[in-house]
């Protein structure tokens, strides 16, 4: 067991033992404490099952794209759907429970998005059960169950929908579908969301491997207003195994106006279509992520990090939508589910390079809330557009009214113009650009312009904001914030001249007049108030990378040794992340493979290592940081950078007792990039 002091008294432990499985593609969990317990997520971009340590039990399910108000902070929240993954297990009459069985073990096959849990029942049996959000069927899940029977023994599943607390109106149904071939079972429920803005709908059904007419018998069971089940009863032989599965949706009409019917339909899809089909589909679109990944040929705890933050990455986010990444993804509440600047300038990097197919879908989220930034812009005062700092579906401003950052921590509009030109210096996407990324370049453009104010050359101060160090507020002149104006006021420019269109001469002359501040020994100061205090996290040091604003090495090095014991031990891990980088590019991989681990290994929570927020925390999964982390291995110790001429790769050192890294499948033309 490893231990890192981070500060007086306070040690954080990172538990070793909780990966058994020696190999890359795999996160096992095999000592498992209840009471201290984060689980892990599998998830498909719509739908989120975060692990629990009962058995056959699944802790929530989290729906992407749909919020509702239930009295956490006053503002609209993701919101859970029924709980329809959970079963029962009855043994001779016995219900199993964490308590009544061992040998209990749990692991993620990040290779193939799916969550096995095995487990004995004293002599009697030895239980399967593994569980997966379906990739191709975004508001399906399957379970399969594989019971063994060690003597002879009657076994009692059920396949259990629970309503959680903020579901209202909740109505159980049951009905059976029967066809000359086949008999399809629908356990459905159907509810409100808390202020009934929404119906929200869930449906299950069993798959049987026995030929129609000799399934088990099946009864239904209605418990309460908030649970219901379908079981059946089947007497075993010693030696016999017995296989099914649950194939089920959950769905709102958030997403499709008559929630219920089209649970059950896509249910009865999912049975028919049969389980061996369901996971031969499944796999395949997991291959096709997984033909993007990034190989180390070093330490199997750093290469299966690695694959760790890809996996959530590739989890929380799908191509072919408008829906944006939570910094908790789909793994919980955490942040309410709500869209900040850690989609765009943490998350969204990575996946750029990696899928640039799903970056688009994070890029479209902006888009289509447009409208709603301009008007959020014109009740400030100010034109084009301004980006709510919290965002869901409604493109409102969604921060808690306490909390400053909404109405100031306006860099989130430059980072959506810096995203969207980042994805056309990948794609070359001209009519993209044209339809999608002009629009919100120009408008972010328009509102930098009207923010500033002009006083004097070199004078055209940006005051009174938040920065990316949150914890100084209401400051003026912050690096970031500034640096990030310059530079998507450039990019407009640049993305006007690509078009074919007159850019606003003012853009670049308002550019060049935003100051970046410096201290009187030439370090770059965070603001025009800044006395050295411990910060949140990076801020200057994002001008390095990825801005570009401060290219002079000798300037990086000098900002990056004046900030990095400046950072607060307790904060965010992508500001160790973002360190990296800057000395990886450096040719430094001894300091940047040490602030490398310190961007996720305090992080992570037992049993399955998930990242916290912070160093101690307990808020996982934070996907921010896992984005930061994969930047920091594929801009930083990869050397990949994006440029006007698309991906290119610096030269760059790997650490010690790496072999060679080598990123594959990178960019829209899927190209292979080594480092050895």
């Amino acid at each position: 067991m490893k231990k890192f002091l981070l500060l007086p008294g306070f040690i954080i432990y990172h538990f070793s033992f909780i990966i058994a499985q020696q190999d890359a593609w795999h996160i096992t969990a095999d000592r498992i404490d209840p009471a201290n317990y984060f689980g892990i997520t599998v998830a498909n971009g719509m739908i989120g099952l975060v692990s629990s340590p009962e058995p056959m039990k699944v802790k929530d399910v989290v729906l992407n794209g749909a919020y509702d108000n239930y009295q956490r902070g006053r503002v609209s929240n993701i919101l859970k759907g029924f709980n329809f993954v959970n079963m029962n297990l009855d043994v001779d009459g016995q219900r199993i429970s964490r308590n009544s069985v061992s040998g209990y073990k749990q692991t993620l096959d990040m290779r193939q998005a799916q969550l096995t849990t095995t487990f004995d029942v004293g002599d009697k049996v030895s239980v399967s059960h593994s569980v997966m959000a379906l990739r191709h069927l975004p508001f399906c899940a399957l379970s399969i169950v594989e019971i063994t029977a060690k003597k002879d023994v009657t076994i009692t599943p059920a396949s259990v929908i629970e309503a959680p607390d903020i579901l209202q109106d909740v109505r159980n149904l049951y009905a059976q579908i029967d066809r000359p071939h086949v008999l399809i079972p629908l356990l459905t429920s159907v509810g409100k969301s808390p202020s009934g803005k929404y119906s929200v709908a869930a449906s299950t059904s069993f798959v049987f491997e026995e030929k129609h007419g000799s399934e088990p018998e099946l009864i239904h069971e209605d418990w309460d207003y908030n649970m219901h089940l379908l079981k059946f009863s089947k007497k075993l032989k010693a030696g016999e195994t017995y296989r099914f599965a649950v194939v089920g949706t959950v769905i709102s009409s958030a997403h499709v106006a008559d929630a219920h019917n089209e649970a059950e339909r896509l249910t009865i899809y999912a049975a028919l279509e049969r389980t061996e089909r369901l996971l031969k589909r499944h796999r395949a679109d997991w291959d096709k992520l997984w033909a993007s990944d990034i190989a180390i040929d070093g330490p199997v705890e750093d290469a299966r990090a690695v694959h760790s933050a890809m996996y959530h990455l590739y989890s929380f986010a799908r191509e072919g939508t408008a829906l944006s990444l939570s910094p908790m993804g789909l793994s919980g509440l955490g942040y309410n589910g709500h869209v900040f600047w850690d989609t765009e300038l943490w998350m969204y990097p990575p996946l750029l390079v990696l899928h640039p197919e799903i970056a688009r879908s994070l890029l479209e989220f902006r888009f289509q809330l447009l409208d709603e930034a301009k008007q959020n812009a014109f009740s400030h005062g100010y034109k084009g557009a301004m980006y709510p700092w919290e965002s869901t579906t409604t493109g409102q401003e969604e921060t808690p009214v306490w909390a400053l950052t909404g109405p100031f921590q306006q860099h989130i509009t430059g980072c959506v113009g810096w995203a969207a030109w980042q994805y056309y210096a990948v794609t070359k996407d001209k009519e993209w650009l044209r339809t999608r990324g002009w629009p919100m370049l120009k408008e972010g453009a328009d509102f930098w312009a009207s923010r500033v104010e002009r006083n004097g050359p070199g004078k055209y101060d940006i005051n009174n904001v938040i920065g990316a160090n949150e914890w100084q507020e209401n400051i003026d002149n912050n690096a970031f914030t500034n640096g990030m104006a310059k530079t998507v006021l450039a990019y407009a420019t640049d993305a006007a001249k690509e078009l074919g269109l007159a850019p606003d001469p003012d853009w670049m002359h308002v550019a060049d007049n935003i100051p970046i501040l410096k201290f009187p020994d030439g370090t770059t100061r965070e603001n025009a108030t800044y006395d050295g205090v411990t910060i949140k996290q990076a801020d200057v040091n994002l001008l390095a990378y990825p801005l570009k604003v401060i290219t002079d090495p000798v300037q990086v090095k000098k900002d990056l040794d004046y900030y990095e014991p400046r950072m607060a031990k307790d904060g965010p891990a992508m500001g160790n992340a973002i360190l990296a980088v800057s000395a990886a590019r450096a040719g430094d991989p001894v300091r940047a493979y040490d602030l490398w681990v310190k961007s996720y290994q305090p992080n992570e929570v037992p049993p399955f290592g998930v990242l916290a927020e912070t160093a101690g925390g307990t808020n996982p999964y934070f996907a921010t940081g896992a984005g930061g982390f994969l930047q920091a291995t594929l801009m930083g110790f990869g050397g990949l950078d994006i440029t006007p001429q698309g991906i290119v790769q610096m030269k760059t050192k790997l650490p010690k007792g790496w072999k060679s890294l080598t990123m594959s499948g990178i960019g829209v033309e899927k190209k292979t990039f080594t480092v050895k």
